[in-house]
């Protein structure tokens, strides 16, 4: 049997309870819906850094495509466990019983202002994010804020490094100003695996809960899948960022 350190299964605990009080136990909708992500990275040099990303979800197991988004923003890292970024991205949103259906239910252009604080807890990095949106939708304007602790944990070597398979957990809170004030919940974990200091690959399940007016709430499970690539310039010596689903 493999002996773990006391600090490593003092921190596992910690998840496995994070990941326990997180679930609730509702009827959930019909099928499984996929959440698909492709990130790029560009570290222009140790301080700044932009990034471009797409998503497309679908309602059942890769047909149904409801979902789509464009994105991207301009980061810049003020210590080495201090970042913030400013981004803007557009949204759209199809009917759910057909792949990209008409008509069109939501368009939403999007800016959002984000500060990620990392720590350090044995080989595992805890990353907390803290961000604000002003959504201008075909609805009307909204405000949202968001908090989320993901937890990434190295299971063949001690850091993160080429070649490194790992876990990554995180629950993330959504918050509105206005309507309902605790609108959303995503609950995720899954496997990662680092290839080099270009490439790495995610691929999980995510449990999302939708609140609404009058008590209602809309349950969904996902299976996310994620691929992010960065480039460095030659001024960049930026330190390794692991891709975390958005």
């Amino acid at each position: 049997m493999v002996s773990l350190p006391i600090k490593l299964k003092k921190a596992l605990i910690l998840i496995g309870a994070f990941l326990y009080f997180g679930l609730e136990v509702q009827s959930q909708t019909p099928g499984t819906g996929t959440w698909n992500v492709l990130t790029g990275r560009y570290n222009i040099d140790k301080r700044w850094h932009v990034f471009a990303e797409l998503q497309l979800r679908s309602q059942q197991t890769y047909h149904h495509f409801n979902y789509y988004e464009v994105k991207g923003g301009l980061g810049y890292n003020f210590l080495p466990n201090l970042s913030g970024l400013i981004g803007t991205g557009r949204y759209v949103t199809h009917p759910v019983d057909q792949d990209f259906g008409r008509p069109v239910l939501q368009t939403e252009q999007r800016v959002w202002q984000q500060l990620i604080y990392n720590q350090k807890m044995h080989s595992i990095r805890i990353e907390h994010r803290l961000r604000a949106e002003q959504r201008y939708t075909s609805a009307g304007y909204r405000n949202r804020f968001r908090y989320r602790i993901n937890f990434i944990v190295p299971i063949n070597k001690k850091q993160i490094g080429d070649n490194t398979l790992f876990m990554s957990a995180s629950n993330e809170f959504h918050f509105n100003n206005d309507g309902v004030f605790y609108e959303q919940n995503r609950l995720y974990w899954g496997l990662g695996y680092q290839f080099n200091k270009s490439w790495s690959f995610q691929s999980g399940w995510m449990y999302r809960i939708d609140y609404f007016k009058n008590n209602r709430a809309q349950y969904k499970n996902y299976i996310q899948a994620s691929l992010q690539f960065t480039l460095n310039s030659k001024k960049s010596s930026a330190p390794r960022v692991v891709g975390s689903v958005d």
